[in-house]
């Protein structure tokens, strides 16, 4: 039996002293991923507990030793992961942060993921789909986000929102061990998944912080609403901040100023996104033999396959190939 003081202690997923076994179990958990452990006389001692329930799960995850894990971009789901001990060193992009218990990391699915958890660095894990926190941002601010959301990598537990959305975390955790409790009630779930998303949305910063402050229009005003359609029209067409600033008579700064504040991304990004929509919409609607996915990136501005590919897949979550071959 599992000891009682384990989160989750009645939800155990595996416990093994193998490597390969403790990187498969966790794979099929999260993804695929290269797990290391740093000195080779250390024993491994890895122990996962996991309930999942909608759009979230809750896992416990210790690997009992110096561990080096390496998943790569995480891509279809967002992690708060919060050491109960210990510490951990975490790499997502360009960001680092050495998590505790006081402070946890929440990777950016689209960034590159390393991480170092050091022995005696239990973890207590939030795990979102990428596509329902997405979905229940854009309910929020009235309109569905055009690139991912990008949390900041350090969340400080010690804040008062902090602990709001660690009291939702720990009612969610309790009541996972409880038979016949809140979580087997599909509604109830529902609203729980919604509150556990909002809380943190509202507490961790990222680039729609902006656009979610209550101070803050978020319907975009017309300079930015000018841009919008702007881009949209001319897609297809070469152009650059400057034309667009140019055009609705702002300057550069002022113009990614708005688009930042309004829409929480760059006029780049959005004409990037606006073209990927329209290259999707061109390889759905292609009929057998009449285009090809280099064919329909570069009339839409894509000059490097491997960039747009990557890019592609990011925003659609698979391949553009997949999606032409979808439908012939």
């Amino acid at each position: 039996m599992p000891s009682p003081l384990i989160p989750l202690g009645s939800h155990e997923r595996f416990h093994t002293s193998e490597l390969e076994v403790a990187r498969a179990q966790v794979g099929r958990a999260f993804r695929a991923h290269d797990l290391r452990v740093v000195q080779r006389s250390a024993q491994l001692d890895a122990r996962m507990h996991g309930v999942t329930f909608g759009d979230v799960g809750l896992y416990y995850l210790d690997y009992g030793a110096d561990v080096l894990i390496t998943p790569g971009a995480l891509e279809d789901f967002y992690l708060v992961q919060m050491p109960l001990a210990g510490s951990a060193e975490i790499t997502c992009g360009r960001q680092q942060v050495v998590s505790t218990p006081r402070l946890a990391s929440v990777p950016s699915p689209t960034d590159h993921l390393a991480m170092r958890w050091h022995a005696g660095s239990p973890q207590l894990i939030v795990w979102i789909r990428r596509s329902a926190l997405e979905d229940h941002l854009g309910k929020l601010l009235g309109r569905h986000p055009r690139v991912p959301v990008r949390f900041d990598l350090a969340m400080d537990l010690t804040t008062p929102g902090a602990r709001s959305w660690l009291n939702i975390v720990d009612l969610l955790r309790r009541d996972a061990d409880t038979t016949g409790g809140m979580l087997d009630q599909p509604l109830i779930v529902k609203q729980l998944e919604h509150l556990l998303s909002t809380q943190l949305l509202l507490t961790q910063p990222h680039n729609y912080t902006a656009a979610l402050q209550g101070d803050r229009p978020r319907v975009a005003p017309p300079t930015v609403r000018r841009a919008m359609d702007l881009i949209e029209g001319h897609a297809a067409e070469p152009l650059t901040v400057e034309d667009v600033a140019e055009a609705v008579g702002v300057s550069v700064r002022a113009l990614q100023e708005g688009f930042r504040r309004h829409l929480g991304t760059t006029p780049v990004a959005y004409l990037r996104e606006v073209r990927l929509d329209r290259v999707r919409s061109e390889l759905i609607s292609a009929l057998p033999g009449t285009t090809t996915v280099t064919d329909a990136a570069y009339r839409w501005g894509f000059f490097h396959p491997g960039r747009f590919a990557i890019a592609y897949r990011e925003r659609f979550g698979e391949h553009p190939s997949q999606t032409l071959r979808g439908t012939q």
